[in-house]
């Protein structure tokens, strides 16, 4: 019996951390963008003295707590997972990788404490100071996320440590280890990332709504202001990544290998769309495009371009051939929804511009009524090609993934378990907020609560107009 249940951990240690983060990192860009979407309704609201915008602006804010506490939690469970399934990691380099998490909890705290006044200081506070007490939130929000993001990016440039003859860390600069060479990257990245894929979700809503013929002024003024934030961020994301994908070519070429699968040291590599890497080094399927990887690696120099393979490291520090795999059809999946996203946002900018309007017909809505999902599944994948790249290594060239993980054999149960819990989590936010959208549809003008579901008040605000409907 004893024998049936101890299993390698690693794979099950890292399907859990795997599994954690992707479903935390869906909360990451509601929670970073959401209060910039209600800032810029809640502005639109006192200096136009907009109704549907202050009722969105208040609206908004509720669903932004919700989201906002779940994702604490998950994000608190990443945390014990840090010692929990990866405790020979944390016990050699917690010293510097905990480094950018202190800070993000300054920023976390900061934003908890600001979302609670925010929400408290409807019809308590003064429109503008009230509408003050929101940039926190966003500025709090951003620096949380650079945190986070600057651990992970230590872990692919390790940086800001001394050790020892033993191998012990003894000196720790905290500078470097928050900005190492990939921080400013990988941040730049992972902020716009948020307010495209926040935008997009928050957008895609209001465009169901609009499908199933609410076509009124709120849910247009709903749909316009997250989308244009996120079509707005799509060709700055674009450009950001073109950047980051030419650092990692020049900075972490094991990990450029996978992403273009080059098995061998080559110049004029293909950019081959889909297609697979087999166990003999050759690559089947797949539509190759000649010489496009080396153009775009480094422009200069074009077809010319040397883009190291696998051939070029060790046989234990590459990625195995299921992770190139991996990795390449990832980044496939981010380019190849990247690049819809950028259209549809090119194509409601186009009409916006020239008729001030959105388009016409019904086909917009429905692309961009998936293009919330789309854009998660987009944000997942460059997560795929960011971990799955630094495959062996936990800490790039310092740690590989079996040293640091747990040797629990029993973490399987953990696994299953934290499955089943986050499916609870999952469905029930989901129909919270459906909840919440609900109820308020069917009471119109809404009767504001403080908090989502607390005690009902009749307090009005300072200085709004009597007949503003809220919630």
């Amino acid at each position: 019996m004893m024998s049936v249940l101890a299993i390698d951990p690693v794979p099950w240690a890292r399907s859990q951390m795997a599994f954690t983060l992707g479903f935390h990192i869906i909360l990451v860009p509601l929670g970073v963008s959401w209060a910039a979407m209600v800032l810029i309704a809640n502005y639109r609201a006192i200096k136009k003295d907009d109704n549907d915008a202050l009722v969105l602006a208040q609206r908004w804010s509720k669903f932004m707590a919700v989201t906002f506490a779940v994702g604490a939690v998950t994000g608190t469970v990443l945390t014990f997972e840090f010692g929990l399934l990866w405790p020979r990691f944390m016990g050699k380099w917690g010293e510097a990788f905990g480094v950018p998490f202190a800070v993000e909890g300054l920023f976390f705290f900061t934003e908890a404490i600001f979302v609670a006044i925010y929400i408290y200081g409807w019809k308590r506070l003064k429109p503008w100071p009230h509408f003050w007490t929101g940039v926190p939130i966003v500025i709090a929000g951003i620096g949380g996320s650079i945190s986070v993001v600057a651990a992970n990016a230590w872990m692919n440039e390790p940086s800001g440590f001394t050790l020892n003859s033993a191998g012990k860390v003894v000196e720790v600069n905290a500078l470097d280890v928050i900005f190492n060479k990939a921080m400013p990257y990988e941040a730049a990245h992972m902020v716009v990332a948020a307010y495209l894929v926040g935008g997009f979700l928050i957008a895609s809503v209001y465009a169901m709504g609009m499908l199933r013929g609410r076509n009124d002024r709120y849910h247009r003024l709903g749909f316009i202001i997250p989308f244009t934030v996120a079509a707005l961020a799509t060709p700055v994301q674009m450009a950001v990544g073109d950047t980051l994908a030419r650092w990692v070519y020049q900075n972490e070429p094991i990990k450029f290998a996978a992403i273009e699968m080059v098995p061998k040291t080559k110049s004029d590599v293909p950019e081959t769309l889909l297609g697979h890497l087999n166990s003999d080094g050759t690559v089947s399927g797949g539509i190759p495009i000649p010489g496009m990887a080396s153009i775009l690696s480094d422009p200069k120099t074009g077809t010319s371009t040397v883009v190291e393979g696998r051939n070029a490291f060790p046989t234990s520090d590459q990625p195995t051939i299921a992770q190139v795999n991996t990795v390449h059809l990832a980044w496939d999946v981010m380019i190849g929804l990247g690049t819809l996203l950028f259209l549809l946002s090119v194509w409601f900018g186009l009409s916006w511009l020239f008729r001030r309007d959105l388009p016409k017909t019904r086909w917009f809505l429905r692309i961009a009524a998936a293009a919330g999902i789309l854009s998660v599944v987009t944000m997942e994948a460059g997560w795929v090609v960011t971990e799955v790249g630094r495959q062996p290594w936990i800490v790039f060239e310092q740690m590989r993934v079996e040293d640091g993980a747990t040797t629990n054999t029993g973490v399987w149960i953990t696994f299953l378990v934290i499955v089943a819990v986050y499916v609870v989590v999952g469905v029930t936010t989901i129909l919270v907020l459906r909840g919440m959208g609900r109820r308020w549809r069917e009471a119109g003008e809404l009767d504001e609560t403080e908090v989502p579901y607390g005690p009902r008040g009749s307090v009005e605000r300072p200085g709004a107009p009597d007949e503003v409907p809220v919630g």
